[in-house]
């Protein structure tokens, strides 16, 4: 195993609902010495491997050349969660194309980047094991190409790379293509914004005033008692893969026990993410809650755990802007929020600044990650497995 060097990061592939259906997971070009190019394909291979066994949905996509698969690494990823990446010189030779035949037998998907019309046409039969095919969106025959995957038999799924903006998501969206969302968390979204939070949003900003004020279960059980639909996404939640309860809870005042009032106060910001009635996007909702996620586990090595979990508060609040359409000060002026949060949130300083710009860092592909690790003096594995157990956990949560 090479030496771990190289940060991870991740871009979303969205469907053309702005759903995250899955993760193309790749390397900061931040490492000191990756090694060859296979050797870093092993140990990214290795990494998602050790990450990503509790995931329940969702695809990843990882480059995959057959000189860097081994049965060790085979053995410890799901096949239904996992793409191969390969290109034509991975399906060169008999011995290449039998391997690619053994992983799709496996359950494994396999994708198809770099080809030209030209060769998916003329390679027809040596190219039976694929189910992805990916384009790039400045590609000449992008239109082609997507009408020749949806007319394949068996038919491929088309995914068009390195999406820039959002304009150009509206239109591959438009030729129903889903695509690599690059640099999704930043680019510019133009959405109708909201004069003023709706009644839903301020049902559940009472809320959070009421835990932030420890008040009464019973009062706290009361409201939400009087909205069946909060009480019904309570029960979801707490229920879903994230949590792994091995008791099913069954009544809000159970949930509130079981939670206790600051992860309550967390599902509590991850429901007002989500009330936008026009302009929400599931996908960047998900990635607030993997940048809330990722920011709590980078704070569990060196800060307190209420310190910690105030980091997830700072990470989904970084995004409520842009979900709810309406400057996040309209909402911080509702709730009492520690200074040293709004402190990170304005400027990304103070205790927890730093470790939100980390976390922020890990969202594209040059991202400073390496420097800001640095500062804050957390290894590079550390890093790597809290993206990676955030990005399961986000998958796993259930709304």
């Amino acid at each position: 195993m090479i030496p771990e060097t190289s940060h991870l990061f991740r871009v979303p592939l969205l469907d053309p609902k702005q759903h995250a259906i899955g993760y193309k997971l790749a390397w900061q070009p931040d490492g000191e010495d990756s090694g060859t190019p296979v050797e870093a394909e092993i140990h990214l291979q290795a990494l998602v491997a050790a990450g990503v066994r509790d995931i329940t949905s969702g695809l990843l996509f990882v480059d995959a050349s057959p000189a860097a698969l081994s049965a060790e690494t085979l053995a410890g990823l799901l096949p239904e969660t996992t793409v191969w990446i390969l290109t034509p010189g991975d399906l060169a030779n008999a011995d290449d194309l039998k391997l690619a035949a053994s992983l799709r037998e496996r359950g494994f998907g396999l994708a198809l980047r770099g080809a030209n019309l030209v060769f998916l046409k003329a390679n027809e039969g040596r190219l039976s094991s694929l189910t992805h095919v990916l384009i790039d969106f400045d590609h000449p025959d992008l239109v082609a190409l997507l009408g020749y995957a949806r007319l394949r038999s068996p038919s491929l799924s088309a995914v068009v790379e390195k999406i820039p903006d959002w304009q150009v998501f509206e239109s591959c969206a438009a030729l129903g293509a889903s695509g690599f969302f690059e640099k999704l968390c930043v680019a510019p979204r133009a959405i109708k914004p909201q004069e003023q939070l709706g009644p839903q949003a301020q049902q559940i900003l009472q809320l959070m005033q009421m835990v932030q004020g420890d008040a009464d279960i019973r009062h706290v059980e009361k409201v939400l008692k009087s909205d069946v639909t909060l009480s019904y996404k309570l029960l979801r939640y707490i229920n879903s893969a994230g949590f792994g309860l091995e008791v099913r809870i069954e009544s809000p005042r159970h949930a509130v026990s079981m939670l206790g009032y600051a992860p309550l106060f967390r599902w509590l910001l991850l429901l007002l993410a989500r009330t936008h009635t026009t302009g929400f996007s599931p996908a960047l909702m998900q990635a607030a809650m993997i940048r809330g996620r990722f920011a709590e586990l980078l704070g569990q090595g060196f800060l307190s755990r209420r310190e910690a979990e105030n980091l997830f508060v700072v990470g989904m609040f970084s995004f409520l802007d842009r979900l709810l359409g309406i400057p996040i000060q309209k909402v911080l002026s509702q709730l009492m929020l520690p200074e040293s949060v709004e402190q990170a949130l304005r400027s990304r300083d103070g205790v927890y600044g730093p470790v939100l710009a980390l976390a922020e860092a890990c969202e594209w592909e040059d991202g400073r990650t390496a420097d800001l690790a640095k500062a804050l003096s957390m290894t590079v594995s550390h890093v790597n497995q809290a993206h990676l157990s955030a990005l399961v956990w986000a998958q796993n949560i259930k709304l």
